[in-house]
């Protein structure tokens, strides 16, 4: 019965610990749930875990095929209801991202961010919201933003919640992006959250990088060759 009692008092006193440390290391957020503050505080175990499992860390890579309709040619409706159109990206890297607030990449908004500020002449960052993977995504375009902006400082285009995996009213950028018939190779959707696909400076789809490779990653960097 005692040594029942000290093993309570030890998870007692270890959620009440890590409970201390979730409030700590959050602070200074804003508009967080308790579960979006403990992801983004476990964020940095859980990526390492994945890249240790290699879950969700696939990288398929292109030899120069090219597509068969035009990446150009493509547009998306920006969160704020303008319409984007990808012909003004002619020269320029993109990468693009599907994301959620309540995932446990959430966290890559930081890095994402920082990789858009610091290549701003050379690559666009577009992110693309999307409820496709376990409700991670509840919120409206409004909510999405403001937690976007306030938690990340987030200025790389978001375009309108969608649906970016392979099912009816799939978004048409995407439909592009996983249709080997369109984009000239690649079938790969996205396998959850933060899933990323690097299109070239002529339009080209190069790289699909798993949710599991951060935007700061070697063989990310290397192919962006920022």
């Amino acid at each position: 019965m005692k040594i029942l009692k000290r093993i309570l008092l030890f998870i007692f006193i270890l959620v009440l610990a890590f409970t201390g440390y979730v409030w700590y290391a959050n602070r200074n957020v804003k508009n967080m749930t308790f579960r979006q503050k403990i992801l983004k505080t476990v964020y940095p175990a859980f990526m390492w875990i994945s890249k240790k499992t290699g879950k969700r860390s696939q990288v398929f890579s292109n030899n120069e095929k090219q597509p068969i309709t035009s990446f150009y040619a493509l547009y998306s409706v920006l969160n704020n209801g303008d319409t984007f159109h990808f012909e003004t990206l002619k020269g320029k890297k993109v990468l693009l991202v599907n994301t959620a607030s309540n995932c446990g990449f959430t966290n890559q908004y930081d890095d994402l961010q920082t990789l858009y500020e610091n290549n701003k002449e050379r690559l666009v960052v577009l992110g693309f919201p999307a409820n496709d993977f376990k409700n991670q995504e509840s919120g409206t375009d409004a909510e999405i933003a403001k937690f976007c902006k306030q938690n990340f400082g987030v200025s790389f285009p978001l375009m309108q919640k969608s649906i970016v995996i392979p099912i009816a009213h799939q978004n048409p950028v995407y439909q592009w992006l996983t249709d080997s018939t369109k984009n000239g190779w690649n079938n790969k959707p996205p396998s959850w959250n933060f899933s990323k696909y690097l299109i070239n400076e002529n339009g080209v789809l190069v790289d699909y990088f798993g949710p599991a490779v951060s935007p700061t990653d070697e063989a990310l960097l290397n192919a962006i060759k920022l």
